[in-house]
């Protein structure tokens, strides 16, 4: 997953990469459910970020500078670090806050908006123009996640508004990282910027891990549920977010976030089958509105 040279890698390996990251992904919502059984959310997600932070640290030592188009200058610092900040304290912790409060196929499908999510703050920035079908598929794939809202009862954990604001939020958080990022991406590559992010955004976190230890008992904690944070630190966070933004260097974020449709299909397949989630039919209205929205969206 070369960042040297100029030439253009096929698109096939690409498109082959996306589809390993939203497998990444996917499965993050099943892997987090084992993990916050044994975990609060936020100390879960704050051991996630640091532990991705010191992961990608001797990778970046060995290999980063040799990436870097145009060396990061210490002005550059606070920028890489508030990235950081944003696509990874707020974002992690507002995820597995949300998933602790509510349903899997509700937090695949709603996490699945993250294109309308980039769409509306590359708007505000002028990057990208909002036309009137835009604005439609929009309120279509809101009006999904409205009708998600009648169904609260999926078999496997209940759904609730809070949890699903709090992963729309969570979204949100991911979007701007990568709005902001891509630039600073094009300009020192993914794994200077994902390495700044994780120890930026996991320093950040360092407090509430010193407070959400205290009375914890992590002599408790099983072998599958460390396991499952292994797995949450390397796959979806720094595996999946170099492989995000190496694709946003060769090709649109508009075709990257296509592959966003895969990951509700994915995750709600997995929830159903690991961890009986039940498909009903308002659940099936509601995910259907919202990738349609989001489809109508981004073909507008």
């Amino acid at each position: 997953m070369s960042e040297g040279g100029s030439s253009r890698p096929p698109v096939a390996r690409i498109y082959a990469l996306l589809t390993l990251m939203v497998f990444f992904w996917a499965v993050n919502f099943v892997i987090a459910r084992i993990a916050l059984r044994e975990f609060p959310s936020l100390l879960a997600a704050s051991l996630r970020a640091c532990l991705a932070g010191l992961l990608l640290l001797p990778v970046y030592l060995w290999k980063g500078r040799q990436y870097d188009k145009e060396p990061w200058t210490l002005s550059d610092v606070p920028k890489l670090f508030g990235l950081g900040v944003v696509g990874v304290t707020l974002n992690q912790a507002l995820f597995l806050m949300g998933l602790e409060r509510t349903s899997t196929p509700h937090a695949a499908i709603i996490a699945g908006m993250l294109p309308i999510q980039v769409l509306i703050i590359s708007s505000f920035l002028g990057l990208e123009m909002l036309s009137v079908r835009r604005l439609a598929g929009m309120g279509v794939a809101l009006g999904g996640v409205a009708v998600l809202q009648l169904a609260r009862e999926t078999g496997g954990h209940p759904a609730t508004l809070l949890g699903d604001l709090l992963i729309l939020l969570s979204g949100t958080t991911f979007a701007l990282f990568a709005v902001f990022g891509k630039k600073m991406t094009a300009k020192h590559g993914a794994l200077t910027v994902n390495t700044f992010a994780f120890l930026g955004g996991g320093s950040v976190l360092v407090p509430v891990i010193v407070w959400q230890s205290a009375g914890f008992d992590y002599g408790a904690v099983s072998v599958g549920a460390w396991l499952s944070l292994v797995y949450m630190a390397v796959f979806p966070s720094v595996v999946a977010y170099l492989i995000f933004y190496y694709a946003l260097t060769h090709i649109a974020a508009s075709r990257v976030s296509t592959f966003g449709y895969l990951q509700p299909l994915m995750a709600t397949a997995l929830g159903l089958w690991l961890l009986g989630d039940q498909i009903t039919g308002v659940l099936v209205a509601g995910g259907s509105l919202v990738l349609t929205g989001v489809f109508l969206t981004e073909r507008a």
